[in-house]
């Protein structure tokens, strides 16, 4: 097996689930259409099935790794996951598109992080905030590496030959995702043990937790409906603000630098930050991104930055959608509550890209950058209603552990 860390193979795992599923369609749409000869908003309607089918089966997924784990969970995932490549790789018709793409919304609820989260939360309760970071490290790599890497492979095979290598890859999280543990927190204490009495959740019941449940949906259908846009669609806004057509590939690519750079520093520093900061803090980033996009017709400083920022800030963002559940509701239940609350997210996410792709031949890349730094801005809100409401008792609580 390989001699790492479980972080570390659970992170090379998260890269590769996300390069071979979720980012496919920024790299291949295009040359996806140019072959086949269809529409925009069939192509990218495939992408928008897979979210449905993600939405829709959110629940169940979450009540699986409640019960047995992330481990078989997560590997039939992976199994998913490269025959749905394979599918998109071998088709002609929209039949056989439409199968792969079901296939892969399938595969990529059970893969991504969401179900990562879930499974380091059965195994870690309260204490799962820090793998959560670490496995984003490398995950949040996947579009600097797999964008480059499909456009490289499709020069040399089509776009086809690099959906089979997606394909193999994509087998490779199995014997990875094997560093999941399956226990779940708490059986394997032993009897009479010290362990200290969990802390109760910041939204345990009634009015408060309806609000807390509330604000976290709404946080999470606004950074998924902009990830899924900005996942398919930000090398044609970069390309609609001027830059070259590899220029666009390049620059985008950032994005997945500025994630991995800001999951550093909230590793390095996550004892001096509560989720409910850093999820402010994140949003804040998103929206300066959007902004920092509209001058991208002017410089391309300003194009690098719309690139980076949006990646630092939806990076931050994964990782409090892990964490701030850990700390509002009780970690026992974990995958079956955010599995439901995330379902809606995910389901309205399913129409981004397909927006995404009208928006910018009707009102050009500012219209789509508008609209982005619009929900950007509602995200906001939510997570400075959530900080207000919970904040003070969350920073109550922490003095109380002080010595």
């Amino acid at each position: 097996m390989i001699a790492c860390s479980p972080a570390l193979r659970l992170g090379l795992a998260q890269m590769i689930a996300w390069g071979t599923s979720y980012y496919l369609i920024g790299g291949f749409g295009s040359a996806i259409a140019a072959e086949l000869g269809w529409s925009q908003n069939l192509v990218y309607g495939g992408f928008g099935l897979a979210l449905l089918v993600m939405g829709l089966t959110s629940g169940t997924t979450g009540r699986l790794i409640d019960v047995y784990g992330g481990r078989r969970v997560m590997g039939a995932g992976a199994v998913l996951n490269a025959l749905g490549c394979a599918a998109l790789a071998s088709c002609h018709g929209v039949a056989l598109y439409v199968a792969a793409w079901t296939c892969l919304g399938v595969a990529m609820r059970l893969t991504l992080y969401d179900a990562a989260f879930a499974a380091l939360a059965r195994a870690g309760g309260p204490q799962a905030r820090r793998p959560m970071a670490q496995i984003t490290l490398l995950g949040g790599l996947a579009s600097t590496t797999f964008w480059p890497l499909g456009a490289v492979l499709t020069t040399h095979l089509g776009w086809r030959g690099a959906l089979w290598v997606f394909a193999g890859l994509a087998l490779l999280c199995i014997p990875l995702n094997a560093a999941l543990s399956d226990r779940r927190y708490g059986e394997d204490a032993p009897a009479g043990s010290d362990r200290r009495p969990l802390p109760e959740p910041l939204a345990s019941a009634g009015r408060e937790a309806t609000v807390a449940a509330v604000l976290f949906a709404s946080l999470a259908a606004t950074t998924n409906v902009l990830n899924a846009a900005m996942s398919s669609h930000m090398i044609a806004i970069l390309a609609g603000l001027g830059l070259t057509a590899s220029a666009s590939v390049w620059v985008g690519a950032l994005r997945g630098v500025g994630q991995s750079a800001a999951r550093a520093l909230e590793v390095v520093f996550q004892a001096r930050t509560d989720p409910l900061t850093l999820n402010l803090s994140a949003m804040a980033m998103i929206v300066a991104s959007f902004a920092s996009g509209l001058l991208g017709g002017q410089t391309s400083l300003a194009s690098i930055g719309f690139a980076f920022l949006y990646g630092a800030g939806n990076g931050l963002i994964t990782i409090t959608r892990g964490a701030l559940p850990l700390v509002l509701f009780d970690h026992r239940s974990y995958g079956a509550v955010v599995g439901r609350l995330l379902a809606p997210s995910f389901i309205l996410s399913a129409a981004a890209p397909l927006a995404f792709a009208f928006i910018p031949e009707r009102f050009g890349p500012a219209g789509a950058l508008y609209l982005s730094l619009a929900l950007a801005i509602s995200g906001l809100a939510a997570a400075l209603a959530l900080k207000l409401r919970f904040g003070a008792r969350g920073r109550a609580r922490a003095a109380a552990r002080s010595p």
